[in-house]
């Protein structure tokens, strides 16, 4: 048999990274794509998306570029309603018995 020249991955990158909330770092990310989605579907500079989003340019450019540290995922989900769109929050029993709960963005 071929020996293999490359690890599976667990479908979160910042958990196979060490990342130390793997879940929600991965949740952030999504919701900024979505944010950085909506931003470009409008046309919207980043001068203009800072003003919708009530923060400074920077901000608009780290969040555009994945530069998320300084964003909570409640101030990612203030954004996405600001941009007009609906945030729906599902809490629910974890789907598998013997594995963690987790955060998801769908």
């Amino acid at each position: 048999m071929a020996k293999k020249d490359y690890v599976l991955g667990s479908g979160n990158v910042f958990e196979d990274l060490g990342y130390p909330r793997p879940a929600e770092a991965l949740a952030k990310a999504e919701l900024a794509r979505k944010i950085g989605a909506l931003i470009a579907k409008r046309g919207l500079t980043q001068v203009a998306a800072a003003e919708v989003l009530q923060i400074d340019q920077p901000k608009v450019s780290a969040l555009v570029r994945g530069r998320l540290a300084g964003f909570s995922l409640d101030r990612l989900v203030r954004f996405l309603v600001l941009l007009g769109s609906d945030v729906e929050i599902v809490v629910k029993p974890r789907a598998r018995a013997m594995g963690r709960a987790r955060v998801m963005v769908a």
